[in-house]
Order: C-alpha cells, then sequence, then structure tokens
C-alpha cells in the first residue's frame, strides 16, 4: 500500500529464509532509485505473521542497515525500514536479538522523568521547566502561588506604565510594522518573567478605556467579574462545541441566553441562544437563517440568484461581510433611505420590498438597526415588522422573511422595559429621563424580531468577544443543523451540542462567563445606574454644545451616550449653516470648508490628548450625505466609562475653544 508520507507492506506467515528472501527483493528498490535514495518510510506490517527464524531476524538487520545507509547514518529513529503490529513472538524475538528497539523506537517508561535530569537541553531536562510554566492540573499550593504570582506580575508590568495621561505610557510607544516583520522564532526557551515583560511592552501608548479623558467610540471599560470570568475561561479552556468539553459552562450560556431573553422579551419556552464571535457573527446567524427559510435547503445545495438583503443606510457595514461571505454578493444589498433621526424611512421599505416581489425575488434577511455605531439610531423595528407580515400575507409568500433585530448596542437599554419612569426613583435627570425614555419605547419592539443580536463587549462593559446571538424560535436552529453523523469524534454523550449548527467548531467560554458575571453583578438596578449615567454626562455636552455659539449637534433627534458635532469658525450661525449645508446643493462648496475646518479641529484636538491636555474624542467621515452627494463630516463623543466627571466635558468646550482660536490665528485649514 503506498500512501502519500510511507509505504506499507503487509507480510504474512513464517518470516524464514525463503520469505526473507523474497522480502528483500521487494524492498531494497523501494529504498532507493537510479538518482539516489527515496526518503518515505517502508513499514512492514507484521500483523499475520505467524513466527520468525534467525534467518529471518538476520534479513531484517541486513534491511536495517541498508536503509540507514540510505540516510548515511547508523540506525536510528529517522531510519526509512519501520516494523508496526509484531504479534508478541515476534516481539519477543526481535527484543532478544536486540533489534525491538531499533525498529520500533520502543523502551520501557519512555516518558518517566529520570532521577537526576543532566545539564543539558534534552527534552527529559527541559519538560520539567515546561511545566512550570502551565498552571497546575492538580492542587499544588507552590505551584499555585507561582501562577497567582505570575498574573500580579503582568499586572504589574502593565499598570506601571499607568500615568496622568489617557494612555499607557512605557519605553517606545511608536508602532514598528517594518521591525515587526523581521520577526522569527528564537531557538532557545525564556522565563516566564521574561516573557511576561516582553509582552507588557506592546501595551505602550494604548488607551485606557476606562479613563475620563477617553471617548472615541463604542469601546467600554471591563469589569472586575467580567475580567476574572474570561481569565477563568481562559485558564481552564472550555470548548463550548459540546458540553462534554465545556460542562457547566455550557449551562452558564444557557443561563446567560435566558437572561436576556427574558430581558428582551423573547418567549423563555422557545427563545434559545449562543455566543459568536463579534456583532458581525450574530447577522452572519441571522442572515443565514432567513436564507434557509426564503430558499430551503440552500445550507445544501447553495445560493440561487434572486436573493436579497434589506438594510438603512445607517446600518454597519458588517452586512456587506455577511453578504459577501456567504455567497449572496454584496450587490444584493438593498439600502434604504434614513430620515433625520437616522432611521430607516418606512416608505421608501416599502416600495423597496415591493420592487423585489414583484420580480419573483426573494428577501433572505430584514436588517433593523438598534442603536448604529455612529449615531445611536434606531429603526422603527415594530413598523417594520407589521409592515413584513402584511407584505406576505398580501404576496402569498410561502415563507416570512427573516427580520434580524442588529442590537449590539441597544440591547442594554431593554433593562428600562420595567422601569417606572413616572415615580423615577432612581432621581435621574429630566434630560436623561427623556433620553432614556425615547429608547425604551422603541426597543419595546424587540420581542417582534426573528433574532437578535447583543454585544457584551460594547454597552455590556466586558473584554472582547462576547457576543451573544438569540432567535425567538430554537426550532430555527434546525434550518443549519448538521448530520451528527459527520462529526463521529464528538457528541458520545451529555445533552447540550450547538457545535451541530455553530460555524464555530471551536468556540470559547470566555464571553459566556464574563458575559454572565456582569449580568450576575449588576442585574437591572447596576445597568439601569451605569447607563443612566453615560447618558447624563452625554446631555452635559449637549446641554453646553447647544449653548455654545459655534457648535451644533447634528444628531439631536437621537438619544444615547454618543454626541456628533460640528464646530464652525466665528461669524457662523452653526445651526443655520449647518442645515443649508445639508440640505442646499449650492451651499457644496461651504460643506466641503467646513468639512476641512472640523478635520483640522480633530488633528489640533487629538494632538492634545496625546500631550495629556485634552480629552480622546474621534471623528466620522461620512456622518451623513448631503442633498448634493457630498458627505458630512463629524466630531464624536462616545461616552462609555463611569470614572468621566461633568469637568471633562467642560474641559473638552475649553480646548476646542482654544483649537479654535488658533484655527482662527493661523488659518491652517
Amino acid at each position: 500500500m503506498h500512501l502519500s508520507s510511507r509505504i506499507i507492506l503487509r507480510l504474512s506467515g513464517n518470516l524464514d529464509l525463503e520469505a526473507g528472501n523474497s522480502l528483500q527483493a521487494t524492498v531494497e528498490p523501494l529504498l532507493h532509485n537510479a538518482s539516489g535514495c527515496i526518503f518515505i518510510p517502508v513499514v512492514l506490517d507484521m500483523a499475520e505473521v505467524t513466527g520468525i527464524t534467525a534467518d529471518g531476524i538476520r534479513t531484517l538487520d541486513q534491511l536495517k542497515q541498508r536503509a540507514a545507509a540510505c540516510l548515511g547514518a547508523a540506525p536510528s529513529p529517522r531510519d526509512l525500514l519501520r516494523i508496526a503490529n509484531p504479534p508478541l513472538a515476534v516481539r519477543n524475538a526481535l527484543e532478544e536479538a536486540g533489534l525491538l528497539k531499533a525498529f520500533t523506537g520502543w523502551q520501557e517508561h519512555i516518558c518517566r522523568l529520570p532521577a537526576e535530569l543532566p545539564a543539558d537541553d534534552s527534552f527529559h531536562n527541559l519538560i520539567g521547566t515546561i511545566r512550570r510554566a502551565f498552571p497546575s492540573p492538580v492542587s499544588d499550593s507552590f505551584h499555585d502561588a507561582y501562577l497567582g504570582q505570575s498574573l500580579l506580575h503582568g499586572l504589574q508590568a502593565v499598570n506601571a506604565r499607568k500615568g496622568c495621561t489617557p494612555m499607557l505610557q512605557g519605553g517606545n510607544s511608536d508602532i514598528d510594522y517594518t521591525k515587526a516583520r523581521t520577526g522569527v522564532l528564537h531557538e532557545n526557551m525564556q522565563t516566564v518573567e521574561q516573557t511576561v515583560e516582553q509582552l507588557a511592552a506592546y501595551f505602550d501608548g494604548h488607551p485606557i478605556w476606562g479613563h475620563a479623558l477617553v471617548q472615541p467610540n463604542v469601546i467600554p471599560p471591563s469589569s472586575i467579574p467580567a475580567v476574572i470570568g474570561s481569565l477563568m475561561a481562559s485558564l481552564y479552556n472550555p470548548n463550548m462545541i459540546w458540553d462534554g468539553y465545556s460542562r457547566k459552562v455550557s449551562e452558564a450560556e444557557v443561563e446567560a441566553s435566558a437572561i436576556c431573553a427574558h430581558l428582551l422579551g423573547l418567549p423563555p419556552e422557545t427563545a434559545a441562544g449562543l455566543f459568536t464571535w463579534g456583532g458581525t457573527g450574530t447577522t452572519f446567524y441571522g442572515v443565514r437563517l432567513g436564507i434557509e427559510k426564503a430558499q430551503p435547503g440552500a445550507f445544501a445545495h447553495g445560493v440561487q440568484p434572486g436573493m436579497k438583503m434589506i438594510a438603512s443606510s445607517a446600518s454597519h457595514y458588517c452586512k456587506l461581510n455577511a453578504l459577501g461571505w456567504q455567497g449572496l454578493g454584496t450587490d444584493n444589498l438593498v439600502t434604504i433611505p434614513v430620515d433625520a433621526d437616522n432611521a430607516m424611512r418606512m416608505d421608501k421599505l416599502e416600495e423597496a420590498m415591493r420592487r423585489i416581489l414583484d420580480k419573483g425575488e426573494h428577501i433572505a434577511c430584514l436588517l433593523a438597526t438598534m442603536g448604529t455605531t455612529d449615531a445611536f439610531g434606531l429603526d422603527p423595528l415594530t413598523a417594520m415588522a407589521d409592515l413584513r407580515d402584511r407584505l406576505t400575507q398580501e404576496y402569498q409568500l410561502e415563507y416570512t422573511p427573516h427580520l434580524h433585530a442588529d442590537a449590539v448596542i441597544g440591547w442594554a437599554w431593554s433593562v428600562f422595559n420595567d422601569y417606572d419612569f413616572n415615580t423615577n426613583s432612581m432621581r435621574f435627570p429630566e434630560r436623561t429621563l427623556r433620553s432614556l425614555w425615547d429608547v425604551r419605547n422603541i426597543l419595546a419592539g424587540l420581542p417582534r424580531a426573528d433574532s437578535v443580536g447583543l454585544d457584551f463587549h460594547k454597552t455590556g462593559y466586558t473584554p472582547y468577544l462576547s457576543s451573544l446571538f438569540l432567535v425567538r424560535e430554537k426550532k430555527d436552529l434546525t434550518l443549519i443543523t448538521r448530520d451528527k453523523a459527520l462529526m463521529p469524534y464528538l457528541f458520545q454523550f451529555g445533552n447540550y451540542h450547538p457545535g451541530m449548527f455553530t460555524m464555530e467548531s471551536s468556540r470559547g467560554g470566555g464571553g459566556v462567563l464574563s458575559a454572565l458575571a456582569n449580568l450576575k453583578m449588576l442585574g437591572k438596578q447596576g445597568y439601569r445606574a451605569l447607563l443612566g449615567y453615560i447618558v447624563t454626562i452625554a446631555e452635559s455636552l449637549r446641554m453646553r454644545l447647544e449653548q455654545a455659539p459655534h457648535a451644533v449637534v447634528v444628531n439631536n433627534g437621537n438619544h444615547g451616550p454618543v454626541t456628533l458635532f460640528r464646530v464652525y469658525p466665528d461669524g457662523t450661525d452653526p445651526n443655520l449653516q449647518y442645515q443649508k449645508e445639508v440640505a442646499d446643493p449650492s451651499h457644496d462648496a461651504d460643506l466641503e470648508k467646513h468639512n476641512r475646518y472640523n478635520r483640522a479641529v480633530f488633528d489640533a484636538l487629538h494632538q492634545k490628548m496625546l500631550a495629556g491636555e485634552c480629552l480622546e474624542i474621534s471623528l466620522t467621515e461620512q456622518y451623513c450625505v448631503s442633498a448634493g452627494g457630498r458627505p458630512v463630516l463629524a466630531l464624536k463623543s462616545y461616552v462609555m466609562t463611569p470614572f468621566v466627571e461633568e469637568e471633562s466635558m467642560t474641559r473638552l468646550m475649553l480646548c476646542i475653544e482654544e483649537v479654535r482660536k488658533e484655527l482662527a490665528r493661523t488659518r491652517s485649514y
């Protein structure tokens, strides 16, 4: 039998002189050819050999030496001739002749460490050092203490880089990709302590997301329990593919899914969830289920032409990933314009759905964005569900288009579903209360969605990655379930087998435990206080911007922790000018000029941030598109940290005013 990596010869009967001569004639041509040696091992399968004589042993010895000569070395485990499956009698005969070890490399207690280790680089010597670099699998007070000490060493190495600025400081915070591309794996081991120190250096210059002066995007600091949950999963490495590999961490996934389904208002008796690889992953799952509903059997036979996905112009770009990577094609995205509040326009949605259905095409997925990344825009999910149901009945569709709610940001506001806004027991300020109430009213439609995506590493305050995909009807998951027989080395026991329908064939438990940690620690009360606080701080910035003679809030109809705004030179009415730039193409030149102005403001603020003098905010190159088809640039403050104070917003306004004065002096924009 000639395999790609070896040649197997099956021997039978008694290996005597005659059989040995025949074997030699067969094996020698396999060890070499006219151009030299062929480095493909030859394996003699002796399972059916009934006995071996002295002549047979002599033949094997000669062949072994011939094979070794091909490699130009004495017999070694690298030799080209090997034996397999020798019966006991043959094994004993080879051992008595001193050939067993040469052919098999087998010796008694091959992995037992010697009583005294030589001071060399043998694997026996090194394995003791390697073992100390891993957590102990059994209770060992000294080894366990070393793990804790090493973790503490790592934390101290990173925390030592904290200073007065919102970034970790170190010897060199410049990023050198050229040097990084020269990296090679070094030959010798190094200590745990050396490795930890080297890893800490990669955090030089890294933003501290919990710092009061850091407000660039929807990136939260992680709570202590969430960090510990993620660490526990890192230490014991559960694989969520199956409860055989994850045990009660699978129970934690079911529990976290049930908590969130109940929180959002999904029916607990039918809903189900799984943690996946980010918010994009939740959208992938939603689109996949929609494809299977619109075209049954697509999972096996492939997607046919005429499949469309519908999303708003303000929705996340992951929709393009879902289309491209799943074979629908990005050209099959139908984009619906949004209104001034960044919500999908229902009149345009109905027109688009009718065009698709009139052509006999299929709607694979209808995507409702429940909290856009830039502006916290919320699509009218209830109205979208009503329209979907009405058109399904009117067109007598054989399927109901799948409605996926991309609520990776907005989901957390569901903690206010049962908050009494009249008594306001948590005493939120009036502006905050109005904001929370507006969001709550729109999110009340989440139970109408067929599936929902939630990111705990956004508004759930956990480390990356922690994303939950929920379905209202767990039977939908059967649409993407694979045959258990295709995974013969899994699922021999247990009651939880998500690996039969997940995209991932390996799925960590860190996201599960960090999410459940915060759900348990914060509860509704904690999340309400945290979300209410960051919205209050954001509202304090909005109030300051509204009172400023040079600024305009451009997402004033959105109610969350993010504020998008533009600033203008002195002598310009910001509200009037902004309205002209957005609505009147004759003001495109002014729009371009003030885009450059806001870009210059951002660049100057960024330099002040690097010097520790100002907040870190961010910039969106295209908050919206003007009537003339031009991108409208905006500055962005995204409040996420509980350590921020209102004084930070006063500081930001002062920094903006300083930058405006400098730009007025230099005209450098």
